[in-house]
């Protein structure tokens, strides 16, 4: 099974119920405006909506739970700090996700030594995926998958996340990583060769 096949179904699963509806996004308009205005009360209502999202792509680039939490909180912070800032030019989760990915990157900089580590983990979870459930098989694709993905440099893998696990466009992926559209683009062809060879090296 290619690479390419499990980011797709990663991507519709982790994607259920992520945009929102119309009135939701109402009360997201409301909920700016009024911590704008200095509401540490919207603003909560506001962290509570994007808090898992902003965690997941901290996590798919810094790879430990306890440094992807310390980044979405940071970012949190940052994003409440810069909220003066925001124009309504891209949309919140387009400007919060640009902060959560810097910070990220930031971070993963100085995590390099920790890729054995983070390999055993990911060892083990495949092992169990392998051993129970009526999808075992697809479990352990993914993280397999996941495994493989740690190889990737943490661009690659933030340019994975955001175009395959939060489905967004090539224009929007270079708008969060501040980067030209053929540069993330670049980093997406970079990262499926990777991920194929990979893969099939360890098919082999």
């Amino acid at each position: 099974m290619k690479p390419e096949t499990e980011l797709e179904r990663s991507n519709r699963a982790m994607d259920e119920g992520r945009r929102l509806a119309p009135t939701e996004a109402a009360e997201e308009r409301d909920w700016i405006a009024r911590a704008q205005a200095g509401s540490e009360e919207a603003f909560r209502m506001l962290v509570d909506l994007h808090r898992d999202r902003a965690y997941r792509l901290a996590l798919r680039i810094v790879r430990r739970q306890e440094d992807a939490e310390e980044v979405a909180q940071d970012a949190f912070v940052r994003a409440w700090n810069g909220l003066g800032g925001y124009r309504g030019d891209a949309r919140f989760s387009t400007w919060l996700h640009r902060i959560v990915v810097r910070r990220a990157l930031d971070r993963a900089s100085v995590l390099k030594g920790r890729a054995a580590r983070e390999t055993e983990v990911d060892e083990a979870s495949s092992i169990a995926a392998r051993a129970h459930g009526p999808d075992a098989e697809a479990r352990a694709n993914a993280a397999r998958l996941e495994r493989l993905l740690v190889k990737l440099s943490p661009s690659q893998r933030a340019a994975v996340t955001l175009f395959y696990y939060e489905d967004r466009s090539v224009e929007d992926v270079a708008n969060v990583l501040s980067m030209p559209e053929n540069t993330v683009k670049t980093h997406l062809s970079r990262a499926r060769v990777a991920l194929r060879q990979a893969w099939l090296e360890e098919s082999s």
